[in-house]
């Protein structure tokens, strides 16, 4: 594999200046941007540039339906929120990143809420709280019945306009982090996509950077992630040199809406709110399977059901199972899951009458950029939050709901850091050699690139299958264009991205959460209880580190240079 470490693209056409620029308009890149111009009661004085590859308000979080996890109700305890997360971790959280998101998690979402996100409340006013998968407790706060995620990005919308400081360019791809004489992140690339404030490819200069930039989804066939979910951070954080971690655990959801067996992109997900409300899951007997697979059954942690449903569709040779939810009636449905009735009607399903036919597909990354409790990464000047990074909180397998509460606690984190760090009014930093780019990758490889990940890396490996996608991702790679553009740039990041994950799922000789190995069908603790560490090499190859989990990240963070070795 001969993977570019820098983009061709062509010179930058115009630089601009600021203090912080964060990448990414979701909770974690908002929550940053946000914390880092207020600073304190006059403001830090630190410029903030938030850089989006849409419209500022289209940030993944609004796709997310169930809700934000935390210890709220008066009968949970933060430590019961650890425990429920590290078993959902299958012992590879690091306790420590843990521990910080429960204990620090109550008070940020209560600041979500001072910040005029309006949650669900009962008829006495309190918040009203509700239960998902690998969960011993009612503790995920929702909005809007089924609409969390886009009532929280309203609120830090509506913040982030009205907070001086703070710039947006919309519709701009972040394509290179360019390096400082002396090592570090002194600069970063940009491809404005024709609606934003500035034209074509420029570069913006500044002491710090936010990657927040989301998943990785895009690398399957069928996701529910958004169309621009094609793992630019990490690719971008690659080519920088900074450390990956983690990255051949990616959970399927195990209740996206069945489609039909051709259909490709973003599908439409049935969030696991629906069994916390009561749904149960039958296979085409009308058998509830999950019972005796697990003690909590239907709510047991993703990968568990993920793997179930799995297992009795080859079993039967069914294309899907169903999830029943006809006992809830037409009020709850209205009420409870006005979004997802609204799409399940628009499809011709009435989910009172019907059953809903669902199964597994792509949802999220649990790995990414590797980082410390301050969200520093081993590259100095770069900072990762949200899905982008791996801050050592989901482990093998993300618990439900504690990607939002993640996204928020550790932007708050990175803000702390930054504003004691990067005082208004520092010098830039000198930039290195600007090395121009040399590779990129086909635009046309896209789907068939999906379409090898879904068939040999998606939620059942082995051996054979990793070493066809290999194979395969090689040939894709031999395949280069010389038009940049953005198609091209979005297929370089999908292959240095997909490359990565398979160079890891190939390594990790077990099954661990939502790692599924069929032929290493055991977890392994003796030889696999730790880390997988990526780095792309000079020689545009991947190269992997394995780290004991009892290697943990210090809580006063990383020496200057970044990650400890």
């Amino acid at each position: 594999m001969n993977l570019p470490q820098r983009l061709l693209a062509p010179p930058p056409g115009w630089i601009v200046e600021t203090d912080v620029v964060v990448v990414g308009s979701g909770i974690a890149g908002l929550t940053t941007a946000l914390r880092i111009a207020a600073g304190g009661p006059e403001g830090s004085g630190l410029r903030v540039l938030v850089v989006t590859k849409d419209v500022l308000a289209a940030g993944s979080t609004r796709w997310a339906q169930g809700g934000i996890a935390a210890a709220l109700g008066p009968d949970d305890s933060a430590e019961a929120h650890l425990q429920d997360t590290l078993v959902a971790g299958v012992g590879i959280c690091d306790v420590d990143a843990v521990r910080v998101l429960v204990d620090e998690g109550p008070q940020a979402v209560r600041e979500l809420i001072e910040l005029g996100t309006r949650f669900d409340r009962s008829s006495t006013g309190e918040l009203s709280l509700t239960r998902e998968g690998g969960h011993h407790a009612d503790r995920i706060a929702h909005a809007g019945g089924d609409a969390t995620g886009a009532e929280i990005e309203r609120a830090l919308v509506a913040a982030v306009l009205a907070t001086p400081g703070i710039e947006v360019i919309e519709h701009a791809l972040v394509l290179d982090l360019l390096p400082t004489t002396g090592g570090g992140v002194g600069a970063v690339t940009l491809h404005v996509m024709g609606e934003g404030q500035l034209d074509g490819v420029g570069a913006v200069r500044a002491r710090a950077f936010v990657l927040a930039t989301g998943g990785i989804g895009q690398i399957y066939a069928a996701t529910t992630n958004p169309p621009v979910s094609t793992g630019d951070g990490v690719a971008a954080a690659l080519r920088a040199g900074a450390v990956v971690r983690d990255l051949e655990f990616v959970q399927f959801h195990p209740t996206v809406l069945w489609l039909g067996g051709s259909a490709a992109g973003q599908q439409p997900l049935v969030s696991e709110a629906v069994r916390g409300e009561g749904a149960v899951l039958l296979d085409g007997q009308g058998v509830r399977f999950m019972q005796g697979q697990h003690e909590l059954a239907d709510l047991a942690p993703r990968d568990v059901v993920a793997k179930a449903i799995l297992r009795r569709m080859r079993e039967t040779g069914a294309e899907h199972m169903w999830l029943d939810a006809r006992h809830f009636g037409a009020e709850k449905w209205r009420v409870r899951f006005p979004t997802i009735l609204a799409t399940l009607t628009s499809l011709g399903l009435d989910p009172v009458s019907d059953l809903i036919p669902v199964a597994p597909a792509c949802h999220y990354a649990s790995g990414g950029i590797a980082t410390d409790l301050s969200g520093r990464t081993s590259v100095a000047g770069l900072y990762a939050c949200g899905e982008a990074a791996c801050t050592g909180v989901h482990g093998a397998n993300r618990l439900a709901s504690n990607s939002l509460l993640e996204g928020l606690v550790f932007g708050r984190r990175i803000a702390a850091d930054v504003l004691s760090t990067v005082p208004a009014g520092s010098p830039l930093l000198d930039l290195g050699i600007d090395v121009r780019g040399k590779g990129i990758a086909a635009a046309g490889i896209r789907r068939s690139l999906q379409q090898q990940m879904s068939a040999d890396a998606g939620v059942i490996r082995d051996a054979a299958g990793l070493a066809r996608a290999a194979a395969g991702l090689q040939k894709l790679a031999a395949q280069r264009s010389s038009e940049p553009r953005t198609e091209s740039w979005e297929a370089t990041n999908l292959l240095t991205v997909a490359s990565a994950l398979v160079a890891a799922a190939s390594r990790r000789a077990e099954t661990r959460g939502s790692h599924w190995r069929e032929d290493h069908p055991d977890r392994d603790d003796q030889r696999w209880c730790g880390h997988l560490d990526l780095r792309l090499g000079p020689d545009g190859t991947i190269s992997t580190d394995y780290i004991p989990s009892s290697h943990q990240l210090p809580a006063e963070g990383l020496h200057p240079g970044g990650l400890h070795p």
